[in-house]
């Protein structure tokens, strides 16, 4: 997955600006940044704060590990099945 150029703490420093009033096509000129990724932000971080934002990242992250370790087990089994299905 591609890395952003923003930090968290920038997007919630440029989410609070734009909460604050600053008109988006202002904060994205000045950042160099997109609508689209403005928009982006707003809907997947809006109304978070850091500490928010830094257990949903763990989250994720122990989503993910645990999605690859049921993968792996799922594939072992099957495996197992298939051995002991032959023996027979």
């Amino acid at each position: 997955m591609k890395t952003s150029r923003f930090s968290d703490a920038q997007i919630m420093a440029i989410l609070k600006q734009a909460e604050d009033g600053i008109p988006v096509a202002q904060l994205c000129r000045e950042h160099g940044m997109s609508d689209a990724s403005f928009y982006k932000w707003r809907a997947r971080l809006g109304g978070m704060d850091a500490s928010m934002v830094a257990q949903m990242k763990s989250m994720e992250d122990e989503n993910r590990r645990l999605k690859k370790m049921y993968a792996e087990l799922s594939m072992q089994n099957d495996l197992l099945k298939e051995a002991l299905g032959k023996k027979r």
